[in-house]
């Protein structure tokens, strides 16, 4: 994707956390910041100007007026092959294929055919529960066909692929910048929300228990750290917000401040790219997304001790442990995240013991180094090597 988030973010860890010189990255990505990250990060880019996905994920799959996406995605098709087509002529001897997201369902069969390499698919989201569906009997044949790997990124989204297809959990990781750094002396209570603007995330129900924790009299800064991912200026701005597949949630959450009279209380931060540097000065992360899963920001913060609420209805134990490393509400309950805001506020004792074992289930489950290991071995088993030194060429 053009904007830089969770899934570019953890293919950028990934590719720094290789042991050095083990892994030659080459990244296809849209047009857009996130390729200069890619760059950043030790990878040959290739930008085009669409990709194709096929989205079957829980939340974003096709009902209603979203089918209408299905137009774009078939007028990327042609960019799609011949972004493909160039990678195949500019990069001889490419030994791994690497998809990023399982949304991209065509590059995934259309790679395995060109390069006639070995295909990793990466799933980061929470697929659709109806497998019996056409669209969704089309994603399982297409994996099971053409994907000679399938990692998942936790056992959340692992539980929503159907049973028969084989794949394995490595979870994402993240390596905390400036961690000598002490926290900024903070005189108020921090809670923070951290992503891209998106109404799925959440971001609402932030901005309403903001007004509670107000209404209560408690002294609490909540930090909105992030913006919009894509620009929505112009026609092609203008249509999308009308045939509503996209929201200037930015503008929205800067009119609820100012009807609720919350600029005291709330602070939109924009975009940080180190975002070590907000989460050493938080007190509780906030997570509340109707995804009904625990996403990255959650061990992010826990590298730094910081505790999480979670909008989840069924965590599972190798991201959050509710009680134990962070609190777990019923997404879409602006009145339940204010409790547990509140319950950390009162409570500094359980947000430290929290924090603490937050931080031991972080290091242990989403340590770079060791992830990066695990999908290397991944590369070298699809291609039968066995030594020490080899080495592995990737387009992803």
């Amino acid at each position: 994707m053009a904007a830089f988030g969770g899934a570019s973010r953890s293919l950028c860890e990934l590719i720094r956390n290789f042991p050095e010189g083990a892994v030659k990255a080459y990244v296809i990505t849209q047009k857009g910041d996130v390729a200069g990250f890619f760059a950043e990060a030790g990878a040959e880019v290739l930008t085009t100007r669409g990709i194709t996905q096929l989205d079957n994920t829980r939340f974003g799959h096709y009902r209603g007026m979203r089918w209408l996406l299905l137009l774009r995605e078939l007028c990327y098709v042609p960019f799609t092959l011949a972004a493909l087509l160039r990678a195949r002529a500019r990069w001889k001897d490419i030994e791994i294929v690497h998809v990023n997201e399982i949304v991209a369902l065509l590059p995934i069969f259309l790679a395995k055919h060109l390069f006639r390499a070995p295909v990793v698919a990466h799933v980061r989201s929470v697929q659709s529960a109806n497998w019996i569906s056409l669209r969704s009997r089309l994603v399982a044949r297409v994996l099971h066909r053409n994907a000679d790997a399938v990692i998942c990124i936790d056992e959340t989204v692992k539980a929503s692929l159907p049973r028969e297809l084989e794949a394995e959990v490595i979870h994402n990781s993240f390596t905390p910048q400036s961690t000598a750094l002490d926290p900024t002396p903070a005189s108020r209570f921090r809670v923070g929300m951290v992503g891209n603007l998106l109404a799925f995330k959440g971001t609402t129900e932030f901005i309403e228990a903001a007004r509670i924790c107000r209404d209560r009299g408690l002294d609490i800064e909540f930090i909105v750290v992030g913006s919009n991912p894509r620009a929505l200026t112009g026609v092609k701005g203008w249509i999308l917000r009308k045939a509503g597949f996209a929201r200037d949630v930015e503008e929205e959450l800067k009119n609820l401040i100012a009807h609720h009279h919350l600029d005291g209380h709330v602070r939109l931060g924009g975009f940080i790219f180190e975002v070590s540097k907000v989460y050493r000065n938080l007190d509780v992360l906030c997570f509340p997304s109707h995804l009904d899963a625990v996403g990255r920001p959650v061990y992010e913060a826990a590298f730094w001790k910081v505790p999480s609420i979670v909008a989840v209805n069924r965590p599972q134990p190798d991201t959050i442990v509710p009680g134990k490393t962070g609190l777990c509400i019923a997404p879409r309950d602006p009145a339940a995240l204010a409790d547990a805001i509140i319950y950390y506020y009162e409570h500094p004792e359980e947000r430290k013991r929290m924090g603490e074992a937050a931080y031991h289930l972080a290091t242990t489950n989403f340590d770079g180094r060791k992830n990066a290991l695990k999908v290397f071995s991944i590369y070298r088993r699809l291609l039968g090597k066995t030594g020490e030194d080899d080495k592995a060429r990737c387009v992803s």
